[in-house]
């Protein structure tokens, strides 16, 4: 394989696993700010649940726990981890090809 195409697999590879990353971190925001009781009229605090609703909304009331606090850590949790496990997966398996 020639250095060139190396690099540019190298350089997918790197924006996948980024991407991953800030969708994970977007999450992770999201859950820690419903953890800490963010004032949710704040607009920083709206933009993030919002994204956050949309980057998990197939998982974020996935589950049915009687506390709240329980469906937002694992609801979206799994979301990000889910956006992690394939994102750097999906990242590794560039590199070797």
């Amino acid at each position: 394989m020639s250095p060139r195409r190396r690099n540019g697999s190298s350089q997918a590879a790197t924006a996948i696993a980024v991407v991953a990353d800030v969708m994970a971190a977007i999450i992770g925001l999201w859950i820690l700010m419903y953890l800490f009781d963010a004032n949710r009229a704040n607009d920083l605090v709206q933009f993030v649940q919002e994204t956050a609703a949309l980057l998990a909304g197939w998982s974020h009331d996935l589950f049915t726990f009687d506390e709240g606090w329980l469906r937002v850590v694992f609801g979206y949790g799994l979301a990000a981890v889910v956006y992690l496990l394939v994102g750097h997966a999906l990242a590794g398996r560039l590199r070797r090809h």
